[in-house]
């Protein structure tokens, strides 16, 4: 059963991302990169990482690609421009996919066995994130504020 979630999850999460990468409507492919966000996230369902999985589909379909429908919803493009391929783009994909299985594939600690760790529960993710990591949590508040703050600036428009 494993085996066959995890070819279906597959095939889904990998389609989804090569139909987010060619489409030529940006809407589309954007609608596309939420299908990908589900797919990692039932990735991590399927390995066990709930909170993970809960994470993944909270802040990456909940937020980031409700920010970028959004965002692409807000600009004005032109809709009769012709989308030509970019062969350059596809030579950098191609060039980083390579390096990183060739990366992969010398890494000598994949026929080691892992060392048993403790279970990672929720609440040990939240006392580690207010006692050890603390001032990171609040910076990236401050960011993500600030990110914000500036979007909305970008966003209204002048009264005159």
């Amino acid at each position: 059963m494993n085996i066959a979630a995890f070819i279906v999850i597959a095939i889904v999460t990998l389609s989804g991302a090569l139909a987010a990468a060619l489409l030529p409507r940006l809407i589309h492919a954007a609608l596309w990169l939420v299908v990908t966000f589900f797919g990692i996230a039932a990735f991590y369902f399927l390995l066990g990482a709930e909170f993970v999985g809960l994470v993944q589909v909270f802040v990456y379909v909940g937020a980031v690609a409700v920010l970028i429908v959004f965002t692409i919803l807000l600009t004005r493009r032109d809709a009769d421009k012709d989308h030509a391929f970019h062969w350059s783009g596809a030579v950098v994909a191609v060039a980083v996919f390579a390096a990183l299985v060739w990366t992969i594939l010398r890494t000598p600690g994949l026929s080691v066995a892992a060392s048993p760790v403790e279970a990672l529960t929720v609440r040990r993710i939240g006392e580690v994130l207010m006692t050890d990591y603390v001032w990171p949590l609040q910076c990236i508040g401050l960011v993500l504020t600030a990110a914000l703050l500036g979007a909305l600036v970008l966003v209204m428009e002048e009264k005159r």
